[in-house]
């Protein structure tokens, strides 16, 4: 057995572990990988097979528990955090409604084969008050097919396995140096989005009594509502004149035209108001100054007993 497969009969238990555990915390890292090298294994009769499944599993249940029980005590708010580096938050936020309304907690069943959907499926389920017996029987089934695929492929072609192994020694310290230098590379390249995003999401935001007071006194602002889906009930309710705009129309170089001088107001149904900041920023690049984002978004509005509509204004 070459060294790569000694390694990881030696220490493949914990890795496992912690590669499934950093996954489900949405860090970049291959579990199922992991998972295949395990299968290999114990094909060689290195590993248990029942181990490695159980250890997943369990694994597997103890994170999504967390998600579960965010979930279940945040609500709304977690899930728009899980979408949060989303190119659409409300996009994202969206879809996974969507799948959750059309299969229930049956989502667990299939939602770690589809990649962005796992980390908001779990916390769907916690929104929706579904009993934690329940969760953990569907999420467990969930698990055991996901890491079941990838421990059968490993323990189908382990010969393959060991083939490719032996190639990847015999690249020595330059695929090492490769690998670390691209993920280093990755997260150098997150980090530095972040830390931009949150200076440039540094705005002047209107406050919803400032808001109020200024329409009120009828001031010529124009209120986009950002909220670009139309199928559920809360996002039909408006702030009375506000015009709806999909979000993606605003920040590309599509049909949408405001004058550089127009005062523009953005609000969303997300509480962080990402979307709006996000748009706002892109406005600006724009050339249109004067936009802010309403600080808290249309919950923040209407927590305050300020007038709604239930007029669709897309």
């Amino acid at each position: 057995m070459n060294e790569i497969l000694q390694f990881l009969a030696r220490h493949s238990y914990w890795l496992l572990m912690g590669a499934i555990l950093a996954r489900q915390a949405c860090f970049p890292i291959p579990a199922n990988l992991f998972l295949v090298a395990s299968g290999a294994l114990a094909r060689s009769g290195k590993l248990s097979l029942s181990m490695i499944l159980g250890l997943s599993v369990v694994t597997f249940l103890f994170a999504d528990l967390a998600w579960y029980e965010a979930g279940r005590r945040l609500g709304e708010r977690i899930l728009h955090f899980a979408c949060g580096l989303s190119r659409n938050q409300e996009s994202c936020v969206h879809r996974a409604n969507g799948a959750f309304s059309k299969h229930g907690v049956r989502t667990l069943l299939f939602s770690k084969f589809v990649i962005g959907f796992d980390a908001v499926a779990a916390p769907l389920v916690g929104r929706a008050r579904i009993p934690v017996i329940k969760f953990l029987a569907f999420d467990g089934i969930g698990a055991a097919l996901w890491a079941g695929t990838y421990v059968a492929l490993g323990y189908v072609f382990s010969n393959q396995l060991d083939l490719v192994a032996h190639h990847v020694i015999r690249a020595g310290t330059f695929l090492a140096l490769a690998v670390a230098a691209g993920f280093g590379f990755y997260l150098v390249r997150r980090l530095v989005h972040w830390l931009s995003f949150v200076r440039q999401f540094n705005l002047a935001r209107i406050t919803p009594e400032q808001l109020r007071d200024r329409l009120n006194a009828g001031e010529d602002i124009l209120l986009v509502d950002l909220q670009a889906c139309r199928d559920s009930a809360t996002e039909r309710m408006a702030i009375p004149g506000a015009v709806r705009i999909n979000p993606r129309a605003l920040e590309q170089d599509g049909d949408v035209e405001i004058s550089p001088s127009r005062e523009v107001v953005l609000y969303c149904a997300c509480p962080g108001e990402f979307t709006s900041a996000r748009v706002a920023l892109a406005l600006r690049r724009k050339g249109i100054e004067h936009v802010r984002p309403l600080a808290g978004g249309l919950r923040a509005w209407r927590d305050r007993g300020f007038p709604v509509t239930s007029d669709d204004r897309g």
